[in-house]
């Protein structure tokens, strides 16, 4: 479509496209137009199959090393690990093909939205045909109820409104014209000549031609926005997978060196060797790491919908806790999408919406009410949004709004229209007739004689008229919508219904101010993400004083931030460098073009920062697709920006988001205790067997290890993803797109307590060798060996105490306020002691009996776990890591 139409008469588009305004295309022309552009419909993205989704879910790194894990224990023997593992990652596979699927239906939405029928005028004839049937150039007929079925030059309008806040976000239905327009670059809410396909028609009548079909139309350009977008790699993916490919590597490394350092020793048997190296891999390889992360998410995308926030792709959990920045639009999301009288102006006085009435403010409620063309339907308001708010005021204020419309009845009107501003009313009052008026002020007041004051009609002074039009301009710098009212009685009906004939010698009862105002939970809402170092954007398609206003009540906006708030209009003219400089700066973008809010979202992931964008309208689809995270509004939202986005707000909350940013920010932070926790512990046993085989020792056998793993790695590891979350959760500012798993202090941890553990085991070792309790040297180093099993074990559990904070005592945080994890602890201690009490297992272990010294020492060492944790924690708080 040429983005010029809006400049051109309605003759220039005409001879353009060749059509005649009058009469239509012929027949023969359509045909020919239509094998030339094509069927008026957007086009799809072609779809992988399930199979190419599924096999695509095994390229991940991490996938790749279970896959590993699963072939080492298949060698070593152990085919319910083999089984175990595969089923994991087949499952996995089969939930990303899932939601890969789900995430394909934003086109498909957008499709079904499009009018089935539109009313043509075809060689002179109107017809309704198929909108999937018109042509450029086709002469389309438009009124109220209709959708607009392709894009439009305007060339008639008869009080035409259009609704087009799925495209601009701006919540007041548009009034049109056919007046050529000389600004260029104007905003698509800017353009008052054009209609665009999707959009809805809500009052009047038009006629215009069409400019553009299928993906060449505005809604179309989305579509293509849609299909372009780049599906970015989730912070929780890129951490895993450099996690995965820095400990295959290691892993590899690590088995090769025991292996060669087993070798030459000469003390074991190249297939011992193997079995051992297999083993280590097997205990460094956290193969439960995918499957915990996967319940973690899937457990707070449960909690997360009972808080109303869906969450339609797991990793957008995580993704929410490392958010930095919240672009939102204003419509519907941050306000509540329905105009709201706050301020009226009587008796030269202005009141809030909730001041009790006088008498001069029931005659101006008596005529918002008759002068209104609203209905009541089943206790809801059916009409225009600005008539039905006025309707809504009188309700407000208990008015008997029946009794008046049966006292007063209607009996004439002059229809609003955009040149003269204005709609009139006449109105049966007993013998008389009342003439109601109401519309813009300044034009209304042209026409006005006399003010309503205390219940006369005095002449309106000068002063009087100076001090009404102050007080309209200073409600219009409070972004109200400001309307005018006005009267006059008559003792017969008017012969003549014109505007010069009625609209005259009018008395002024006052003004009113309207808004669409702000959802009362969304300011603490701001507040509380400004707390936890997110800043919260507004990117709309309304005005410029309307969005300032609205960020003003907010708190997104101070009343010195003069220089952040910015145009559409203002945007094209920054070229990428300067607005890469500014795009810090500014915190509203009013008056924006959906490719803006693609732009704004690029330019601050650009800037290194992980965004989420909100949105209900087509318009906002491509930006929650291009975001790190799209949410998109479950009551007012359109299928389109659902499918385009990773989650979904029920009850349309802004403060859910807070919310879930919470429970994001819980989730990462126990993914990371459980990483924490399954590394050290790994790094614990490959020490153990590494520093076994160095010093020639025996070496635990890889069935020990594969227990250890089996009862220590999955349910402590489960039981730590449901913690409750730290207090200082939501005062830590976003960790951000560059940290990680290993971020924060937890690489450390996980480095001296893995060392911690391999050396307490060490240590419990060469005590039961040194001061065996047997004579014979095979029952002592039987022994020595049994007390280095239970004590890896042990310490494990033990530790998974101490993951429960990076630097908080588990004194103070709540050791055993998480009963899933204290069943979980209990459970896996029963399991690796079972082996060593009952007489049956102890001999397929390899293991045996101790006594109650030998226990003391285990004990010990688990007590020495706690305690050096607790005394390094200790220090890091001491000296400044104290979150």
């Amino acid at each position: 479509m040429d983005l010029k139409r809006y400049q051109q008469a309605p003759t220039e588009v005409a001879a353009q496209l060749a059509t005649d305004l009058e009469n239509g295309l012929q027949p023969a022309e359509v045909k020919q137009r239509q094998s030339q552009y094509g069927a008026n419909s957007l086009s799809e993205q072609k779809n992988t199959s399930l199979v190419q989704k599924f096999i695509g879910q095994f390229k991940d790194l991490m996938i790749m090393v279970l896959l590993v894990a699963a072939i080492v224990a298949a060698f070593a023997g152990e085919g319910v690990d083999t089984i175990i593992i595969l089923l994991v990652v087949v499952l996995n596979a089969i939930f990303g093909v899932f939601q890969e699927a789900k995430a394909e239906q934003a086109i498909t939405a957008l499709k079904t939205m499009a009018a089935p029928q539109a009313h043509v005028i075809r060689a002179g004839t109107t017809h309704a045909v198929p909108a999937s049937e018109l042509v450029p150039g086709d002469v389309v007929l438009l009124e109220a109820g209709d959708i607009v079925p392709a894009d439009l030059r305007l060339t008639q309008s008869a009080s035409l409104r259009i609704d087009e806040a799925m495209l601009t976000g701006e919540s007041i239905p548009v009034e049109k014209n056919t007046v050529a327009l000389t600004t260029a670059d104007l905003p698509l809410g800017d353009r008052t000549n054009l209609a665009f396909m999707n959009s809805n028609v809500t009052y009047g009548r038009g006629q215009g031609i069409v400019t553009g079909i299928g993906m060449d139309t505005e809604v179309g350009q989305i579509a293509t926005m849609l299909t372009q977008a780049k599906v970015n790699e989730t912070p929780l993916q890129a951490n895993l997978r450099h996690l995965g490919k820095t400990l295959t590597w290691l892993i590899l490394f690590i088995a090769i060196v025991v292996f060669i350092v087993g070798m030459l020793n000469h003390q074991h048997t190249w297939i011992d060797m193997l079995l051992v190296a297999i083993a280590l891999a097997v205990a460094a390889i956290p193969e439960g790491l995918p499957a915990i992360v996967t319940i973690t998410l899937a457990l707070g995308t449960t909690r997360m919908a009972k808080q109303h926030a869906l969450i339609r792709k797991l990793p957008a959990v995580e993704t929410l806790g490392a958010t930095e920045i919240i672009g939102s639009d204003k419509t519907g999301t941050l306000t509540q999408n329905k105009m709201t009288v706050e301020k009226y102006f009587v008796t030269n006085e202005l009141f809030d919406s909730q001041t009790p009435l006088n008498a001069d403010a029931e005659v101006l409620m008596d005529i918002m009410a008759l002068n209104n063309d609203t209905k009541i339907i089943d206790d809801q308001l059916v009409g225009d949004p600005t008539e039905t708010a006025l309707i809504s005021f009188n309700q407000q204020h208990h008015r008997p709004l029946k009794a008046l419309f049966e006292k007063q009845k209607r009996v004439a009107e002059i229809p609003f229209d955009s040149e003269r501003k204005l709609m009139t009313t006449v109105n049966s009052a007993g013998d008389a007739y009342l003439i109601t008026v109401k519309g813009a002020p300044d034009q209304l007041l042209e026409r006005v004689k006399y003010q309503l004051i205390n219940g006369a009609e005095v002449p309106l002074t000068p002063a009087n008229k100076a001090d009404i039009l102050a007080q309209n301009h200073l409600m219009a710098t409070q972004a109200l919508r400001v309307l005018a009212f006005a009267y006059r009685k008559a003792t017969v009906m008017p012969t003549e219904l014109t505007s010069q004939a009625v609209e005259n010698d009018l008395v002024l009862v006052g003004l009113v101010g309207m808004i669409d105002p702000e959802r009362p939970e969304v300011k603490a809402a701001v507040a509380a993400a400004k707390a936890a170092g997110i800043k919260p954007l507004m990117i709309t398609g309304d005005h410029r004083d309307t969005a300032a206003a609205i960020a003003k009540r907010l708190g997104m906006l101070t009343a010195d931030q003069t220089d952040a708030v910015i145009t559409g209009a203002e945007l094209y003219q920054l070229d990428e460098a300067t607005f890469m400089q500014k795009v810090e700066q500014y915190v509203v973008y009013a008056r924006v073009a959906p490719e803006h809010k693609v732009r704004i979202v690029k330019a601050w992931q650009a800037k290194g920062k992980v965004v989420a964008m909100t949105g209900d309208g087509v318009n906002d689809a491509p930006a929650l697709k291009n975001a790190d995270i799209g949410i998109a509004m479950g009551i007012t939202g359109t299928e389109v920006s659902k499918g385009a986005a990773d989650m979904v707000l029920a009850d349309d909350n802004f403060a859910t988001i807070i919310s879930a940013v919470k429970e994001g920010r819980k989730v990462f932070a126990n993914i990371q205790k459980a990483i924490q926790y399954l590394l050290s512990a790994n790094l614990g046993e490959v020490l153990t067997l590494f520093i076994m085989t160095l010093m020639g020792w025996s070496i635990l056998a890889p069935v020990h290890i594969l227990w250890i793993n089996l009862v220590t790695d999955t349910l402590p590891a489960i039981a730590l993803g449901v913690e409750p979350a730290e207090k200082q959760v939501m005062q830590r500012q976003p960790r951000g797109r560059l940290a990680n798993f290993l971020s924060n202090g937890v690489q450390g941890a996980i480095l001296y307590q893995g060392l911690l553990e391999g050396f307490l085991t060490l240590g419990v070792y060469w005590l039961g060798i040194t001061f065996p309790v047997h004579a014979n040297d095979a029952l002592a180093h039987a022994d020595a060996l049994t007390m280095a099993y239970v004590t890896l074990g042990l310490l494990q559990l033990v530790h998974a105490f101490s993951t429960k904070s990076v630097y908080q005592s588990v004194f103070t945080i709540g050791a055993f306020k998480n009963k899933f994890f204290n069943w979980a602890i209990l459970i896996a201690a029963v399991l690796l002691s079972a082996t060593v009490f009952i007489p049956g297992l102890n001999g397929l272990f390899h293991v045996t009996p101790l006594n109650l010294v030998q226990w003391g020492i285990i004990a010990m060492a688990a007590f020495l776990m706690i305690a050096v944790v607790e005394v390094v924690k200790l220090g890091q708080r001491h000296f400044g890591n104290k979150i």
